[in-house]
């Protein structure tokens, strides 16, 4: 870990410090994004920003850091879009299709935090692991696919034995692929899983599949 001390600041930059603070998350996320870990540099990331690397070390203590910083931001967007899902008013296949279309839409317009998430898994999700606030920030998602599965397997509309973590990881495997796959899959088999022209069956299809899973008819043991 790099240490420096404080440099000194203007009043107008104690001012600025939230916003140059956004600004470096904002170029390190593309940098990482673009690079990867290991070859995202931090002297490119204060290159294109309107700071230096002293600062960066000053305001994040150094690349390690920074990289966390970024993962822990990209996280929290996610989360609270969660949070503001309002599906209580919905019947349990209506809302699990809108938490299945939030998690399709989300992933389609944050191609960063798709690369962001394959490049932690390389490293073992070390940085994750070591978060203290990723640690608490947990998935409302969950919460709310646990309310939707009572209610469903209550009313009898829901007939799978499958827990909240299992259904989350079933919704986000199908939106995660598309984003990260296009272009071996495009390069593979011709099609391109984020054409726009195709965009409104893909949503379709992922709440199909995941209401047809939960609801199909099972034999009695």
């Amino acid at each position: 870990m790099t240490s420096v001390d404080e440099p000194a600041r203007t009043n107008g930059r104690i001012r600025d410090a939230a916003r140059t603070q956004a600004e470096i998350l904002d170029v390190a996320t593309q940098e990482f994004a673009r690079a990867g870990y290991d070859g995202a540099r931090v002297d490119e990331i204060a290159a294109r920003t309107r700071t230096t690397k002293r600062m960066i070390y000053y305001y994040f203590g150094g690349k390690e850091q920074l990289f966390t910083a970024v993962l822990e931001r990209a996280y929290s967007v996610i989360r609270e879009a969660e949070q503001q899902l309002d599906v209580e008013h919905l019947d349990p296949v209506a809302a699990i299709r809108r938490l299945a279309e939030l998690t399709f839409d989300h992933h389609e317009q944050h191609p960063d935090f798709i690369r962001l998430v394959s490049i932690e898994n390389i490293h073992g999700a070390e940085h994750i692991a070591a978060s203290e606030k990723l640690g608490r920030i947990g998935s409302p998602a969950l919460d709310v696919i646990r309310r939707i599965l009572e209610s469903g397997q209550e009313s009898g509309l829901f007939t799978a034995d499958v827990d909240a973590v299992d259904l989350h990881a079933m919704i986000s495997s199908y939106c995660f692929f598309r984003v990260s796959n296009r272009h071996t899959f495009g390069a593979l088999f011709g099609r391109d899983l984020v054409d726009p022209a195709r965009r409104e069956y893909y949503r379709t299809m992922l709440g199909d599949m995941v209401i047809a899973y939960l609801t199909a008819p099972r034999a009695e043991d």
